[in-house]
């Protein structure tokens, strides 16, 4: 049971995913599930494009059987079913069919995709070579509009979990003129990429939700109308209260965009002079240096860093990871006092 349950919580970035659609959807057809917000949608149209096919979509929860299957025409003595045009054109070219939240679907919906999953037929007609059909939707512990699914529907489709990467999205955040500062804030709290789905109906922050942001702040900046109430409320309704609140605060500070964590330890100087821009830095560094990521640091630069800071700070870093500043080469002296600071 364990191994099954294993299998099934396997997952594949967007990237490979999309390499996945472009090298078999002409062949098989796949069923996409992660939570909102993670671009399955767009994912889907880019593989399409440059594959050089057209993308035509159906929405889930705005389809009928009817939409699926067609309406019957008496042709003689005989009725005939014409699938609609959008799933079945005049011109006998392949497509990309995407069929968006199919989980979403009603029973009977998901029954009339049956024959289109797997024979790639629409009752006689049958789909151009080399079309794709891929299906998208959310999970059912997303807390979205979501169905059980069939056993028959599942065995029809390959099913791909997928799952965020951090340094994939900013290399396509790049790409798409993403705010520095967005970019710059996701690279330092890799978390704030994706919050987990909250109970409540409220903005929580995903790879959509911050894309989004960005063109509202570039539409208020070019606007002239971004100051620090229009930011918040633009935060605010879309990400995380814990990560509007620190991205706002960071901005008003006006420190620019975070420097990778390794230039502060190497010049201590670049460290935010507003007290909560270097609290919030002087957290992620210690964050940086508990997952390893400082390994490769000299002792020589982690105690210039460290002797830099106030008795303050130098506690904050230093608390509870004694032992992995030391293993950097800390000053034993440095730790000394600490130790004495902390006794007083």
């Amino acid at each position: 049971m364990e191994g099954i349950r294993a299998a099934f919580d396997e997952a594949v970035t967007l990237r490979q995913a999309k390499k996945l659609i472009q090298c078999m959807a002409h062949e098989q057809s796949f069923l996409l599930l992660s939570a909102p917000g993670m671009g399955k949608s767009e994912m889907v149209y880019e593989a399409a494009r440059e594959a050089g096919l057209p993308c035509r979509s159906l929405l889930g929860t705005q389809i009928a059987p009817e939409d699926v299957s067609g309406v019957p025409r008496i042709v003689g003595e005989r009725s005939v079913f014409c699938p609609p045009r959008l799933l079945l054109p005049e011109k006998p070219e392949p497509f990309c069919l995407f069929l968006d939240e199919l989980p979403a679907c009603a029973p009977d919906v998901q029954k009339a995709f049956y024959s289109l999953l797997l024979e790639r037929r629409l009752g006689e007609h049958a789909l151009p070579p080399g079309t794709w059909v891929v299906a998208a939707g959310n999970r059912l512990q997303d807390r979205a509009l979501v169905r059980a699914m069939s056993s028959a529907l599942v065995n029809r489709v390959t099913i791909l979990q997928l799952k965020i990467d951090v340094d994939e999205w900013l290399v396509w955040a790049q790409q798409r003129g993403i705010r520095a500062e967005i970019r710059s804030f996701v690279r330092t709290i890799p978390d704030a990429l994706m919050r987990p789905v909250p109970a409540d109906p409220v903005p929580f922050s995903t790879p959509r939700a911050w894309a989004q942001l960005s063109r509202a702040l570039d539409l208020a900046e070019k606007s002239n109308l971004l100051g620090n109430d229009t930011r918040r409320a633009l935060a605010f309704g879309r990400l995380s209260p814990e990560d509007a609140v620190v991205f706002c605060a960071l901005a008003e500070e006006a420190i620019g965009a975070i420097r990778p964590l390794d230039d502060y330890l190497r010049q201590p100087d670049l460290l935010p002079k507003g007290d909560s821009a270097r609290w919030f830095v002087l957290d992620c560094i210690r964050q940086h240096v508990r997952d390893g990521r400082a390994d490769h640091l000299k002792p020589a630069v982690v105690n210039r860093f460290l002797k830099s800071l106030s008795s303050e700070h130098q506690l904050t870093l230093v608390a509870d990871m004694v032992e992995k500043w030391g293993a950097l080469g800390a000053d034993r002296a440095l730790f000394d006092l600490l130790r004495k600071v902390t006794a007083a």
